[in-house]
């Protein structure tokens, strides 16, 4: 059974409740942990950020019975590339891989991941999501990675742009139709743009159109990329823009421009969120992403761990990921960059902040629309040349004034391109393909 067909045999509400593992109870057996012989490299896709990757080195890892070097890149595709460049050797210096569940589809398709079968059966007793572990056999019986954290995206809003919702609306159960209203009210009532979006060259803007926009406005993203649903949503965004603080193309996270009183209701990644949170506790509310005439959609993020075939230190690997996964890690690590646990052991109390967006996400994922859109699987080198589809409708779109129709149809064959180089078929939630991915 082929990947994208696995996915959508998922249960959905256990997929769903999933984000929100971090307070659950059940008592884990205390892992061991090791060198498992010299210094383990670990390089990773995620925690790129350079305050992420000094929570890594300085604060994560530093319990950890050994040395580890941790090699990781803010800039999209570099750690990719890295990875790609080694397995192409089948040498290298890396001996442990820290990614996402698209990413190592891509990997292991490759051949350069090591089945890891024995780590997680060792690791039963910590209560791994069941649906991640699942995701990490990648459709057959080895276990190409396994699970390390995860995360998602919300909104933020400062207690005083509470007065301005439209009436009736509830912070907790909008659409993306009152957010407009909502930033019109702010603009008419203050005289300033106080919506605010990541869209600057380091943001993760594009995951909103792809795990957020595209699927609440079409139930679909690449076979519908172009269609009338698809018109209809750069529609909403144009209209919407208009109340969007014009800084937005500068921002690389919201948490300081929400600290700054710049933008007072904003959607960003939860550990690009949490800043804010906890600087200013009192002065903001954490609330699920707004549905769209199809749902609520969401994208879920799942991190994995994962040993390529060169690794010079595998054991020490495997003993490193052991000690991720332990509940007092797996605590400091959402403590530290605001990524939730992937088990279900006992853990401490979550600080208000954090218990904030914990909250935030299970309304979000719990409603009986909830639409997830998973990460890009399967792109390998193109994921950025995909990604760069979403901004170039965006420019031309939304900031250039472009017919929405007419641009999307000029870049469907860029978006076919990336199918056909990576021969990435369809994920959620678009239907499953035989092949690459049609896009439409």
């Amino acid at each position: 059974m082929r990947t994208t067909d696995r996915l959508r045999m998922w249960r959905l509400p256990a997929l769903l409740m999933a984000l929100a593992l971090a307070a659950t109870a059940c008592q884990a057996a205390e892992s061991p942990t090791g060198t498992g012989g010299g210094t383990v490299t670990m390089i990773s896709t995620q925690l790129g950020p350079e305050e992420e990757q000094a929570a890594m080195r300085d604060t994560i890892l530093a319990d950890f019975d050994g040395e580890v070097e941790f090699i990781a890149n803010a800039e999209a595709g570099v750690i990719s590339q890295q990875i790609e460049a080694q397995g192409q050797a089948e040498e290298g210096e890396a001996s442990l891989i820290g990614g996402l569940h698209g990413e190592f589809s891509t990997f292991a398709a490759a051949g350069y991941m090591t089945d890891l079968s024995d780590v997680v059966s060792e690791l039963e007793d910590l209560g791994i999501n069941e649906q991640f572990v699942e995701l990490g056999k990648l459709g057959g019986d080895e276990q190409f990675y396994i699970p390390w954290m995860q995360a998602t995206y919300i909104m933020v809003a400062r207690n005083e742009a509470l007065d301005y919702l439209p009436d009736g609306a509830d912070v907790n159960d909008l659409t993306w139709e009152q957010l407009t209203e909502w930033g019109a009210n702010m603009a008419g009532g203050e005289g300033e743009r106080l919506l605010g979006f990541p869209a600057g060259p380091d943001g993760l803007w594009h995951r909103w159109f792809q795990g957020y926009g595209y699927p609440a406005f079409t139930g679909a993203l690449n076979t519908e990329f172009s269609g009338s649903e698809a018109v209809a949503m750069w529609e909403w965004l144009g209209e919407t823009w208009q109340h969007v603080n014009p800084q937005a193309t500068t921002y690389s996270e919201m948490s300081t421009p929400l600290l700054a009183g710049d933008v007072w209701v904003a959607w960003d990644h939860t550990a690009r969120l949490v800043t804010a949170l906890r600087d200013d506790p009192d002065a903001f509310v954490a609330f699920p992403a707004p549905a769209g005439p199809a749902g609520t959609a969401f994208m879920p993020v799942v991190a994995g761990l994962g040993i390529p075939t060169w690794a010079p230190n595998p054991d020490g690997a495997k003993d490193l990921i052991r000690y991720l996964l332990e509940p007092d890690t797996q605590a400091t690590t959402l403590s530290e960059v605001a990524f939730f646990p992937v088990i279900s052991a006992d853990l401490p109390d979550l600080e208000p902040p954090l218990q904030a967006e914990q909250d935030a996400v299970a309304a979000m994922t719990s409603r009986d629309d909830a639409l997830p859109s998973l990460l890009p699987v399967g792109l390998g080198a193109e994921g950025e040349a995909y990604n760069q589809v979403f901004r170039d409708a965006f420019q031309q779109i939304i900031l250039d004034g472009g017919d929405a129709s007419e641009v999307l149809q000029s870049l469907l064959p860029n978006l076919q391109e990336v199918f056909e180089a990576s021969g990435a078929a369809c994920w959620a939630p678009d239907p499953p393909s035989d092949g690459p991915c049609q896009a439409a």
